[in-house]
């Protein structure tokens, strides 16, 4: 176990970096304005980490240990096919339930 002063340590030190990390834009830029091309750059964060949260669950599901399978597979590939044809989040997220519960249901 990890001694209680050093747990203590550990807490405040995340606290206090996790607030300097807000802070800065906040608090020192929270009255300007930033630049455009920052702006552009941030109009990108969603489409760049939703992939990273998705794309683990599907190449190693722990539902199978790690071992990649076909219904994950096929759901991954309906939920992409449908959100760069219609350019609609909604309608790939449904394609993507469908595709998994109908192929799980197939295979």
């Amino acid at each position: 176990m990890i001694d209680t002063a050093e747990l203590w340590f550990i807490i405040i030190a995340l606290g206090v970096c996790s607030f300097l990390l807000r802070f800065s834009f906040t608090g020192l830029l929270g009255d300007r304005g930033l630049p455009d091309w920052v702006l552009r750059h941030l109009r990108y964060t969603a489409v760049a980490i939703l992939p990273g949260l998705v794309a683990p669950l599907v190449l190693w599901p722990p539902a199978t240990d790690g071992t990649p399978d076909a219904p994950r597979l096929v759901a991954a590939a309906a939920t992409l096919l449908v959100g760069l044809l219609t350019r609609n989040v909604l309608a790939a997220i449904a394609a993507g339930a469908a595709g998994l519960y109908l192929a799980m249901y197939l295979i």
